[in-house]
């Protein structure tokens, strides 16, 4: 074993045993537990350099080392691969995502289970409108003069509004505008939608050109509704209560599960392509979140991000275990948007 892997080999142990005891960890008990084929006096050797190099660190005289922010990020970072998730874990995640109803419930079973999973603390983010396409949009006659305008979004977010028409629209006029618009705005981005839809009225007969203007506002409207953009779901807070570290942080962080906006800055901009993005104490865009690390991915249908989610906990954390179950999560909820 060269000097370089031995060392990464003793940082391995280091934070396996720190995450599994939340003690600092010495050379003895190093070598005690791990089988890392060297005598006492080269861990302790070892250790030395990793502490000089600023990976670990001793929090008080005669205690063992802890790893330190720039130790968890080379840990995560030498990775060979993210842990594979069990049969019953893969069993548990689809048992508990099979059947839900639509984004909300998906978004809700979603946090829970990720909690669930990791014992920490869980953001999952609904799907946002500006990164979506449009599906389809179905037009419902209710009466002569009233319509239902369903757009129905690749997130699986279905907005709908009533449209009130000044003039009477039977079925074949109601087919041929329900057909011109969906020819226009099908497959677009939201926003690219909705500057197609203002335009589709000069395609028009004279004859349902009055309620295809009509019908036109109402869904540029409703393309344009960013409202719930930030809204995010979380769980798991009675978490919190297990890290000793939290103890003179929890405020700031109970205070953040209230602010959305703050949650989703944690998240952070995420890509829907499998990979899982861990920021690590003080690498996270919030001063006082340097306690705190994230883990997240992006989830969306195809190879479209909608949204993101994932789990904010101490940096003293399973990373190869949480990494796993976000990853697992994401696939999963992105498998659903894929064929809702």
């Amino acid at each position: 074993m060269v000097v370089e892997d031995r060392r990464l080999a003793v940082l391995r142990a280091i934070v396996e045993d720190y995450v599994a005891t939340e003690e600092p960890v010495g050379s003895k008990a190093l070598v005690e537990r791990h089988q890392l084929g060297v005598s006492p006096a080269t861990v302790r050797n070892d250790m030395a350099v990793l502490e000089e190099e600023g990976f670990i660190t001793q929090p008080h005289t005669s205690a063992g080392r802890v790893p330190t922010d720039k130790g968890y990020r080379l840990f995560v970072d030498r990775l060979t691969a993210v842990k594979p998730m069990s049969t019953a874990e893969r069993r548990a995640i689809s048992s508990y995502l099979d059947g839900v109803v639509d984004v909300d419930d998906v978004v809700q079973r979603s946090v829970r289970l990720l909690s669930q999973l990791t014992r920490q603390i869980a953001v999952v983010q609904y799907p946002t409108l500006s990164r979506s396409t449009v599906r389809h949009v179905e037009l419902v006659a209710l009466t002569s003069t009233r319509v239902l305008a369903v757009l129905i979004l690749s997130s699986g977010r279905v907005e709908q509004r009533l449209v009130d028409l000044d003039d009477g629209l039977g079925d074949e006029e109601l087919f041929e505008l329900r057909t011109v618009i969906n020819g226009a705005v099908a497959g677009k981005i939201i926003a690219d939608a909705a500057a197609a839809v203002g335009e589709i009225v000069e395609e028009l007969r004279p004859g349902t050109r009055s309620a295809g203007t009509a019908v036109a506002l109402v869904l540029a409207e409703a393309m344009s509704d960013h409202r719930s953009d930030e809204r995010v779901a979380v769980s798991g807070a009675a978490n919190l209560t297990r890290f000793g570290e939290f103890d003179t942080n929890i405020r700031p962080i109970l205070e953040a599960l209230e602010e959305h906006v703050v949650l989703l800055k944690l998240l952070g901009e995420t890509e829907a392509d499998g990979m899982v993005t861990v920021r690590i104490g003080h690498e996270g865009p919030l001063p006082r979140f340097a306690t705190t690390s994230v883990v997240s991915a992006g989830y969306g249908p195809g190879d479209t991000a909608v949204a993101s989610l994932g789990i904010v906990g101490p940096t003293r954390m399973d990373y190869p275990a949480t990494m796993a179950s976000v990853r697992a999560v994401a696939r999963y909820v992105s498998r659903i948007l894929d064929e809702a």
